[in-house]
């Protein structure tokens, strides 16, 4: 769905228009032979009730066709002039629409942006929740959630020592047979458990760490940058660092802050896009002091593979 265009300020080109909506255009996409520019939600939503065709002059497409707009349309879309979302909640901006997003996060109108509890349990929540916010009852699920993980580790790290301990006592019958066991098998068998006792201690550190952050609630996912560069970088890892977060965990989460390295579901621009839905699942914390948040394996098993890292991402 697009923008109102009653929100903006000037003159509006009929081309930056999308013609099933008439709202000004929101994440453009063009069809592939016609070229003309629709909304991404508003497009999709055609092609899936069974329109396989431009709206405008019925040339056959599929959703799969779609290509982003060219750079000339987006950059004219970045150059409107654009009211704040929170006009009616008194913010009186006036921003480019290139702008828009990272104003949204900032606006002290907005009644989602995120504010710590000032009430004592640290949290941060939606400023229009803070009226029904109990610390109590809200401090009570995190550490509900947290012992759930905590438990399912424990019992993950039970079931490994009971394996390891059944190997080792069929290799030991082995010995007492006189049947010898090749090297390679126990040069193996050491090493696996060198790793596994690093991983194991790895997890140990890192979930410490990981409880020690209060629980942020993300509104807006406008802001996620994919590409660090490496001033970002730098800014990244002194915020981890002054959070407490230990050494090997923090040089993991750097090499998982590129999307390089994120998993299949966020991997690229096209991912992400129509991954958005499922972004409100994410468990975050907060990086103190920071308008920052890591998103962190254990306090998200209830989200799929392809949408988490063995660790955590940034």
């Amino acid at each position: 769905m697009g923008y109102d265009i009653t929100r903006f300020h000037g003159e509006v080109d009929e081309e930056l228009i999308c013609p099933i909506c008439s709202g000004v255009l929101e994440e453009p996409l063009q069809a592939p032979q016609c070229e003309h520019a629709f909304c991404k939600e508003c497009i999709e939503e055609w092609v899936s009730r069974g329109q396989p065709s431009c709206p405008v002059d019925r040339h056959t497409m599929t959703a799969s066709e779609l290509q982003p707009v060219p750079r000339i349309l987006r950059n004219l879309l970045a150059r409107l002039s654009i009211s704040c979302d929170n006009l009616l909640h008194g913010c009186t901006a006036v921003v480019k629409l290139d702008r828009l997003a990272a104003h949204r996060e900032e606006c002290p109108h907005n009644p989602k942006r995120p504010v710590a509890c000032d009430k004592g349990c640290g949290l941060v929540i939606p400023k229009d929740e803070l009226k029904d916010h109990n610390c109590v009852r809200e401090l009570r699920s995190v550490v509900q959630s947290q012992q759930v993980r905590l438990n399912e580790i424990g019992i993950q790290l039970a079931e490994q020592k009971r394996e390891i301990n059944f190997l080792m006592e069929f290799f030991r019958s082995l010995r007492l047979n006189g049947t010898s066991i090749p090297s390679s098998i126990i040069e193996t068998i050491e090493q696996d458990e060198v790793v596994r006792d690093k991983k194991q201690h790895k997890l140990m550190v890192y979930g410490r760490w990981a409880n020690s952050l209060s629980r942020a609630r993300v509104t807006r996912w406008g802001g996620m940058i994919s590409t660090p560069d490496l001033m970002l970088q730098s800014m990244v890892r002194r915020a981890l660092s002054e959070s407490g977060c230990p050494a090997p965990v923090l040089q993991e989460l750097m090499d998982n802050a590129h999307e390089r390295r994120w998993p299949p579901g966020l991997s690229t621009l096209e991912t992400r896009q129509s991954n958005r839905r499922y972004y409100e699942g994410f468990v975050c914390k907060r990086i103190p002091g920071k308008q920052a948040v890591v998103v962190m394996a254990c306090d998200n098993p209830h989200m799929s593979d392809d949408m988490l890292l063995t660790l955590a991402w940034s």
